[in-house]
This record gives C-alpha cells, sequence and structure tokens, in this order.
C-alpha cells in the first residue's frame, strides 16, 4: 500500500510550498483546503513535475465533526498515512469584545479541534503501525501571546503545550510529533490592520518557502519544537527576562498600529 502524507491549510502560504518541497522529494501527498481551484493546478503541476501520487480532499475544517469526516473519507479511499502536517490555521486582528463570536470559534475549531482530532484519530494508526511522524504548526505568538491577537495566541500557546505532552507520551513508540514555530511570513494571513501594526515593521515577515524549508526540515528529520530565525528565537525568550507588565506593555505597542 502506498505511503502519503497529509498536509492541511495546503492551498497557499507554507503548506502550499511544504507540498512543494516534498513533492519533490519524492513523496505521495494527500493535500486539504477549502479551494478546489488551487488544489487541482497544484495536483496538476506537481504530478507532471515529480510524478508522484498527489490526491486532494476539500474540507472546510471548521465544520463540526470536520476531523472525524476526513478520517472516514481517507480509511475508505484506503489511503495509509504515515506522515501529518496539521498546518491549517488563521488569526485575526483586533479588540477582543468587538470581534465577531462566530469568527472566534471558528478560529478555535480550525487551530484547536480539528488538530487535536487529526492528531488523535491517525496518531492512533501510526501507534499500531510503530512509525509515523506529526508535525503541527504553532507560532511565535505560542511564547509570546499579543494584545489583539487574543484567540489566536490561545489557540497557538494550545498547540505548542499540546504537542510537546502528546511527544512525550509518544516516546519510544516510534511515532515522532513536532512543532514549527514561526515569526511573520509573508503569506495571504496577513491582514491590512496587521500590516500596519509596530511589531510587522519591526519584524519583517520570512518568505514562506524559507520557513517550509524548515518545517520539512523538522519533519522529516528533527525532533522537539523548531523556532524559525534568530530574531524570533530571541523574541521568544524575552519573557524568561522581563518582568510580565513591562513585557505585556512592551507587547502591546508592538502589536498597536504605526502612529
Amino acid at each position: 500500500m502506498k505511503e502519503y502524507i497529509l498536509i492541511t491549510g495546503a492551498s497557499s502560504g507554507i503548506g502550499y510550498e511544504m507540498a512543494k518541497q516534498l513533492a519533490s522529494k519524492n513523496f505521495n501527498l494527500l493535500l486539504v483546503a477549502r479551494s478546489e481551484d488551487k488544489l487541482l493546478k497544484l495536483q496538476q503541476e506537481l504530478k507532471n513535475k515529480f510524478k508522484i501520487e498527489l490526491e486532494y480532499l476539500l474540507y472546510d475544517l471548521s465544520e463540526p465533526n470536520a476531523a472525524q469526516d476526513l478520517y472516514n473519507e481517507i480509511k475508505e479511499h484506503k489511503y495509509l498515512v504515515t506522515g501529518l502536517i496539521n498546518n491549517a490555521g488563521f488569526g485575526d486582528y483586533g479588540n477582543f469584545v468587538e470581534m465577531p463570536l462566530k469568527k472566534d470559534e471558528e478560529m478555535i475549531a480550525v487551530n484547536v479541534t480539528t488538530l487535536v482530532g487529526l492528531t488523535k484519530l491517525f496518531g492512533a494508526d501510526m501507534v499500531k503501525a510503530g512509525k509515523g511522524r506529526i508535525m503541527n504548526v504553532a507560532s511565535l505568538l505560542s511564547f509570546l501571546p499579543f494584545p489583539y491577537y487574543s484567540i489566536y495566541s490561545a489557540t497557538k500557546s494550545f498547540v505548542l503545550s499540546f504537542t510537546e505532552t502528546v511527544s512525550a507520551e509518544l516516546e519510544g513508540t516510534g511515532v515522532i510529533v513536532t512543532a514549527l514555530c514561526p515569526g511573520t511570513v509573508e503569506t495571504p494571513f496577513h491582514t491590512d490592520a496587521m500590516r500596519k501594526t509596530n511589531a510587522m515593521s519591526a519584524n519583517k515577515p520570512v518568505p514562506a518557502d524559507v520557513v517550509a524549508e524548515a518545517g520539512v526540515e523538522l519533519f522529516l528529520n528533527g525532533k522537539g519544537k523548531k523556532i524559525v530565525g534568530f530574531m524570533n528565537w530571541f523574541l521568544s525568550n524575552l519573557p524568561r527576562v522581563t518582568p510580565d507588565k513591562l513585557m505585556m506593555k512592551i507587547k502591546k505597542n508592538l502589536a498597536s498600529a504605526k502612529e
């Protein structure tokens, strides 16, 4: 049976770039996103160029039971998933009490609920098989929660904590669970409001293919967590040496719009 790597959020940004890089290394891929046009184009491009098996599935991962439904469909097609990259996720920027509740709930569903479900379902299969790799995409904000990104920061803090604990539980099973922690990345993720903040002026976005390269290396060969870029590593460690009150004041300033 042919083995596949499953990538969620594969139609753009980091997921798109990781798909291209893994295809170039001759891995068969299962890609998940909502945009059929983008997935179909990517499928045709990569299959023609690299002669791999590549299938795609259309899913809105914010929907109830998305993880179980996706898992069931993959099992029905008899695709053998030996690698999982939980890349799908989205964020928003603004004052918490003014943001739509529905969008908050959808963010939690994609960034947390579906990620947990896919990790559990495919992780259990991998444990039975005695091998497999799972990588969850966290964030610099996992270490450095920012005001005006309240739900996003909280979900990414969850992803890192969840990944580290599950990784410890699965030690010795043959299943490796890792966390990729990028900072600001040049992707469609960023709204105009985000781009006008002090933080994005001070810490320029990294190209998605550069982050994807670090992610592919971690996924295939690494362990633990990886923060992409020295500046992001430095920022992630600031809370260790900075008083909480001062740290939050700094973060609020960075997250605010440029004057």
